[in-house]
């Protein structure tokens, strides 16, 4: 329903995440094209895995490197003097197993916004 809705979210998938030949999620782009209780034409990105939902880890990793709070190096990731591992996979499990690190990036990236 074009007319009667408040808020119209298009939603592409723009890439397929693999593990080895396995396809395990979905990276999604999200555009608001018609809102009528904020601002409308947002863009955002994230990550879909069909084994967990959208991956708070990897939103938390991808807005890390938007706003230059992690580091990535050809496919090494690093917060301060601290490697979180080799590839998305890798930084989402050692993030998973140092939630106290988790939270000290979120909390650089909200201090930022």
């Amino acid at each position: 329903m074009k007319f009667y809705s408040s808020v119209r979210i298009n939603l592409r998938r723009i890439a397929q995440i693999k593990h080895g030949d396995e396809i395990i999620g979905s990276r999604i782009k999200a555009k608001i094209v018609k809102n009528k209780v904020a601002a409308p034409f947002k863009i955002t990105e994230f990550d879909i895995y069909y084994n967990e939902g959208i991956s708070y880890l990897a939103d938390i990793l991808n807005t890390g490197l938007k706003q230059e709070i992690v580091k990535k190096a050809g496919s090494w990731y690093q917060y301060e003097n601290t490697k979180l591992g080799q590839g998305m996979e890798g930084a989402k499990a050692f993030l998973k197993a140092n939630p106290e690190i988790t939270k000290k990036i979120k909390k650089a990236i909200v201090e930022q916004v």
